[in-house]
């Protein structure tokens, strides 16, 4: 859990005409909820957003967010964020409020380890199912990652929810039977081409032979 404190400044005024000007001043908004504590609305900077979400921690980073002007300042996380569909601007941020002292149900992206038996010997296909994995924890004790290790997977064989060996800080959220990733042959179809173009006789040319007079 990081110490870092970023100011975001109160939003007075709201919709379209104040959120252009806001933006005008390199800003963009943002909420911080949570908690059972009503909303509020806030300013900040994309450059900052832009930090956290790049930091080790992504989106599961904790920081303190404090109010410009005041003492109020709380823990949150990142729990969801806009971004223009052209340009990939960051547009809007949503804050969730976080207790250091309660759980919080947060994404972790799955870190694949190693190349696959089936895929390095076998000739199958590595089919990444799931690509993030819910959990349940202390935000001091959100991992950045989760990972796995797929080296000693043949073809057919698959890893699932409930084969993780995770930390007994950390519960996941969803059904044990769902696939991580999973190593598939290749398709009939793929095989029988590569096997008829193995199978053609080797033309021999005839470049270079001239007719002699």
């Amino acid at each position: 859990m990081s110490n870092e404190t970023i100011q975001v400044s109160l939003r007075t005024e709201l919709g379209k005409v104040a959120t252009k000007a806001m933006r005008k001043n390199g800003m963009i908004p943002a909420v911080v909820y949570g908690l059972n504590e009503p909303t509020v609305h806030v300013a900040i900077s994309p450059k900052v957003v832009a930090r956290i979400i790049a930091s080790e921690s992504g989106m599961n980073s904790v920081v303190f967010l404090q109010r410009e002007g005041t003492d109020i300042k709380r823990h949150v996380i990142i729990h969801d964020l806009q971004r223009d569909p052209v340009t990939g601007r960051l547009k809007h941020v949503d804050f969730l409020r976080v207790d250091p002292t309660h759980k919080v149900r947060v994404k972790v992206p799955v870190k694949l380890n190693g190349i696959a038996y089936g895929v390095k010997t076998q000739g199958g296909l590595l089919d990444f199912v799931h690509r993030e994995i819910e959990i349940e924890c202390l935000p001091s004790l959100i991992p950045t990652s989760i990972p796995v290790n797929v080296e000693a997977l043949k073809v057919g064989d698959s890893i699932r929810f409930e084969q993780l060996s995770l930390a007994s800080t950390l519960k996941i959220v969803g059904e044990a039977h769902e696939v991580i990733c999973a190593i598939h042959g290749k398709p009939a179809e793929e095989v029988a081409a590569e096997a008829a173009a193995a199978a053609e006789p080797e033309v021999v040319g005839t470049k270079g032979k001239k007719d002699k007079k």
